[in-house]
């Protein structure tokens, strides 16, 4: 009875942060320049680029929804889900951590199975800037040149209105800590803590580097690396350098036409 609880009580809480129990779907129009790059992006990945129903967008996290608190769709949160409970069931020790969480929605998802489960030894951090992307630095990091995600103004998402998110389900609470700021500033301050899974969204090489590079070192064996932006070339670029210089075997698997992870094996 209790299983079957807990999975009612997650399924609905999947269902909240994506917007999809209500219809129609919350998804506004997807601006002309957006639709040129995902067709930029996807058709020199093998992938072509087409715009779908809004029910299906909203599965595949091609859209910019209106009210859900997350924008990375029903495929890739339920897979967040899985390897959330995955680690938790499997007792891998270490916190969960999200750097760049926009609403806050995945995050709350990975705040939501700690309750599930009773689960009051973990916190889950919540890093971004609240102010939207970096610009980019093409001098450091050519991979990022041209990017255009810092005009985007509907990313910058205040820290205010994520806590209150977190609020409004009940899921605001000492388990949750919110670390502000640009990744390259505030990433080395978690360096040290152990982690059962780490998900990055920073969609920049730099900021997904940032990430790699500070969180990484200590996921636990058994954790899972989660990386959303990985369909992007310059994202790609960061996990493909990260992990030719540190060596690491693992086989990266597709969520979907976006999302990738592996899970560390030592």
């Amino acid at each position: 009875m209790l299983a079957e609880v807990r999975a009612r009580y997650l399924d609905l809480l999947v269902g909240a942060v994506t917007h999809t129990l209500y219809s129609p779907v919350d998804a506004r129009p997807i601006p002309e320049d957006v639709k040129r790059a995902f067709r930029e992006e996807l058709e020199r990945t093998g992938e072509w680029f087409e715009l779908k129903t809004p029910e299906v967008e909203r599965a595949e996290g091609r859209d910019r929804p209106v009210y859900a608190q997350t924008m990375i769709g029903l495929n890739r949160i339920r897979h967040l889900r899985g390897c959330a409970e995955t680690v938790v069931i499997d007792g891998v020790k270490g916190d969960f951590v999200e750097a760049g969480a926009w609403r806050g929605g995945a995050s709350l998802l990975l705040r939501g199975v700690l309750a599930a489960y009773g689960d009051r030894e973990r916190r889950v951090f919540v890093a971004d800037s609240f102010e939207g992307l970096p610009p980019p630095n093409p001098e450091l990091y050519p991979q990022d040149a041209g990017d255009i995600n810092h005009q985007a103004e509907e990313l910058a998402v205040p820290l205010e209105e994520v806590r209150a998110n977190f609020e409004r389900y009940g899921l605001l609470d000492d388990q949750v800590q919110f670390v502000q700021g640009w990744f390259k500033d505030t990433l080395p301050s978690l360096a040290d803590r152990k982690w059962a899974l780490v998900r990055l969204d920073g969609d920049l090489y730099e900021s997904t580097m940032d990430g790699l590079r500070n969180l990484y070192p200590r996921l636990r064996p058994g954790g899972f690396l989660i990386v959303d932006d990985y369909g992007f070339d310059n994202c790609r670029a960061a996990v493909e350098d990260y992990r030719r210089e540190h060596k690491i075997s693992e086989p990266i698997e597709r969520i979907d036409w976006v999302g990738a992870f592996w899970r560390r094996r030592a």
